[in-house]
């Protein structure tokens, strides 16, 4: 499991001219079940994606493809954790130390 969090490194209207293509491209990755949960940071100065993937490499990929990425208006921190406890709604992504 990961979490993506978003800093914004432009001003919110280069920000906010990007958003309706970086919402298309977050329901993309919903549907591919890759995302769980995403939401702006408050103040709004980023987001955070609580994501899925089989390893680090598939979620740069898919960070790749984010067109605040690709626009140059946010950078990602992407930290891997393992998931050994949840609610009962993600016990599928529930993980065991090695």
């Amino acid at each position: 499991m990961f979490v993506l969090e978003l800093t914004y490194t432009a001003p919110l209207d280069a920000v906010d001219a990007l958003l309706p293509d970086h919402v298309a491209w977050l329901e993309e990755q919903y549907e591919k079940g890759l995302f769980l949960a995403s939401g702006r940071k408050s103040p709004r100065d980023g987001g955070v994606i609580l994501a899925v993937a089989e390893d680090r490499a598939r979620i740069e990929e898919i960070v790749a493809g984010d067109p605040f990425h690709v626009g140059g208006v946010c950078t990602y921190r992407v930290t891997e954790f393992l998931a050994t406890k949840t609610v009962p709604e993600l016990a599928r992504h529930r993980q065991t130390p090695e």
